[in-house]
């Protein structure tokens, strides 16, 4: 990761962690006196399928990751607050399976900014999070052609007198798709980890006593 995304992810990180000291789920800003920043609600209902867009190791297939549970979350690499929250509790959520369930599990970050994210620049911030979430681009078309098969919504906000030049209004849902590659449930934007871990091992047919059972 380069120096200054390092310190761009680790600013962001140290304002989220006194953020969630105190947010509620009806609040989407960190700092009313911040550029403006919504969450949107989906512009259609989800409706799944499969789609190639390009990771930094080049085009990844949701086809290609049959027998995986799938868990699609749309934003990117610039999002003040509502990316962040989502993306630490996934990761809480990942952190939280056994070795055996995490090799089932993928996580895509689809970016909604394909102008300022590139394939390097999403994989060194989803990294950052946890190393099975993975960055995804392509061309606006093709983002908007993938964010339409799950009603995902996004637009641009130009700020005036800011150094992010805009930003990008967007909902906030994390889809899971199951192993077989269907859009089974969309968790709303800031669903606990321990939400999403029951979702999870839900569809991998786990269960915490169950995979404690199986260990010597």
């Amino acid at each position: 990761m380069t120096r200054k995304l390092l310190i761009i992810v680790i600013l962001i990180l140290v304002g989220l962690l006194a953020w969630l000291s105190f947010w509620s789920p009806t609040e989407v800003g960190i700092d009313p006196e911040a550029p403006q920043h919504n969450a949107l609600d989906l512009a259609s209902p989800p409706q799944g399928g499969d789609f190639v867009l390009d990771s930094v190791n080049g085009p990844v297939a949701l086809a290609d990751l049959r027998g995986k549970v799938v868990l699609i979350y749309f934003g990117y690499t610039w999002c003040p607050d509502i990316c962040p929250t989502n993306l630490v509790l996934i990761a809480g959520a990942l952190k939280a399976l056994t070795p055996e369930e995490l090799e089932r599990v993928r996580v895509l970050f689809i970016s909604v900014d394909p102008e300022r994210d590139s394939a390097t620049r999403l994989a060194e911030y989803s990294g950052y999070f946890h190393p099975e979430i993975l960055g995804l681009t392509g061309t606006s078309e093709q983002i908007a052609e993938v964010a339409k098969l799950y009603g995902a919504a996004y637009r641009r906000t130009d700020l005036d007198d800011s150094a992010m030049g805009y930003v990008v209004d967007h909902s906030a849902y994390t889809h899971v798709v199951d192993t077989q590659g269907k859009l089974v449930l969309n968790l709303d934007h800031a669903t606990p980890s321990t939400d999403i871990v029951a979702a999870i091992r839900n569809l991998l047919g786990s269960s915490p006593s169950t995979e404690n059972q199986s260990k010597p």
